[in-house]
């Protein structure tokens, strides 16, 4: 037996989880032993991530739209057309982009139409990003498999029919 112990010491108590206990014994020289939640974030914090994808989003197109894409030397030539003469599905992008910041919406269309809807689609999907982030709950989107199967495949067929003589119109 311990010298420290004595005979009436009945020992440590006994927890919650055991049978006889009512709660877990606080540590010597400190209070009950409380658990605790987790802090929320505050709302600009949740806030800050969306916000922040927006303003580089605005700088990206704010360059775009003050540099003009049309211009020679100003970007640099896709390597893909550079090398082997073939549109991909980016080729027009930047006009495209200078085109709808500009407002010109034919011009953007006329220039690369699956980033105009590509644009739509952000928007539409940060704006869900604004609203969750605002009442606290996380962006999930769960697109199935055929779904991204389906948009490669239209992106494919667009990039084909952009380089056949026939599909000369969806050409940058």
């Amino acid at each position: 037996m311990d010298a420290s112990a004595s005979p009436a010491d009945p020992g440590p108590a006994p927890s919650a989880a055991e049978p006889g206990g009512d709660a877990p014994a606080p540590a010597p020289g400190h209070g009950p032993v409380v658990p605790t939640a987790p802090v929320p974030l505050s709302r600009l914090r949740r806030l800050a991530p969306p916000v922040g994808a927006m303003a580089a989003v605005v700088a990206a197109f704010g360059y775009v739209a003050t540099v003009d894409p049309n211009e020679p030397g100003h970007y640099p030539v896709c390597p893909m057309l550079r090398f082997t003469g073939l549109l991909c599905p980016g080729c027009g992008g930047l006009r495209s982009a200078h085109a709808f910041a500009h407002g010109d919406l034919v011009a953007a269309l006329g220039s690369n139409a699956p980033a105009v809807l590509g644009y739509v689609a952000f928007a539409a999907v940060w704006l869900l990003w604004m609203v969750r982030a605002g009442r606290g709950q996380p962006l999930r989107i769960g697109l199935a498999p055929a779904y991204l199967w389906g948009l490669g495949a239209v992106l494919l067929v667009f990039t084909v029919v952009r380089n056949l003589p026939f599909g000369s119109g969806l050409a940058p």
